[in-house]
């Protein structure tokens, strides 16, 4: 099991810098050049904060479980089925500094953040023609991201909100293979590959007055979106760090975040 001793805690004395934020579109054509960038600073920034646009669920409970409360092993087979049955649109990537900081790529004024475009599914609101045309092959894009620094790194963490999907997804596409049959076997392959993980949906328990989803989460602790639409990988993705930081700054400042770490919301194992 992998683990990871950065300290999450608030430093007042490291304060983030107001940049403006560029995402850098992620297709085919750029796919090398841009995990060659992200290989050539994930160790500076450690902190990466994941969020995914996929097509919904085409798979629910039926009516016998949907009677009853839903067992972790339960929310997992419905996970399951919709994963191996449809693709990953986007992903959106944020990685950060112990400050915060985003990196600025040398440029001294911008500051990025990534979202990478698949090629494997169409939906209404992605422009499907340059999808098919121009997008990732997610493939080429497991090989990349396995040498990438970002997954099998016990120097890294991840900041994600209600993120089972999204981890399954990438899971998919990692292993190039349906899930695991059984929560255990997945969860196995989640601590190998992503380590130290957060879940805001699952830490919002311990947080009186936090919750919904995360705009309305972000609202309730004032954070605003720095660029880009809701339901856009990289936007949602930079939203979710900020709301962590906030969220760590009011509801857990006394003994930090990490005894929460390696839970994710729905896929609850004690």
């Amino acid at each position: 099991m992998c683990r990871c001793d950065i300290d999450l805690k608030p430093n007042s004395d490291l304060k983030p810098k107001s940049k403006p934020v560029l995402i850098r579109e992620v297709w085919s054509d750029n796919l090398e050049s841009e995990f060659q960038l992200i290989r050539d600073i994930v160790d500076r920034y450690p902190y990466i904060s994941m969020d995914t646009e996929f097509p919904g669920v085409i798979f629910k409970p039926n009516a016998a479980l949907q009677r009853q409360r839903l067992r972790s092993s339960d929310h997992y087979k419905v996970l399951k089925s919709n994963v191996d049955a449809l693709n990953l649109i986007q992903l959106g990537l944020t990685l950060t500094d112990s400050a915060g900081n985003l990196p600025d790529l040398g440029t001294g004024e911008t500051t990025f953040i990534w979202e990478f475009n698949f090629r494997d599914f169409d939906v209404v609101r992605i422009d499907f023609d340059r999808n098919r045309s121009e997008g990732i092959d997610s493939a080429r894009f497991a090989e990349l991201m396995m040498s990438s620094g970002l997954v099998c790194n016990d120097s890294v963490s991840w900041v994600t909100f209600h993120s089972a999907y999204d981890f399954g997804y990438l899971v998919k596409i990692l292993t190039r293979r349906e899930l695991p049959s059984g929560l255990e076997g997945f969860l196995e392959i989640l601590r190998v590959f992503f380590g130290n993980v957060y879940d805001m949906k699952h830490m919002m328990r311990f947080c009186e007055s936090l919750y919904g989803g995360l705009d309305r989460v972000a609202r309730t602790l004032e954070v605003d979106r720095a660029v880009g639409k809701c339901h856009q990988a990289g936007s949602d993705s930079l939203l979710t760090w900020h709301a962590f930081q906030k969220m760590r700054d009011i509801f857990f400042v006394a003994d930090g975040p990490e005894k929460y770490a390696g839970v994710l919301y729905g896929l609850e194992v004690f």
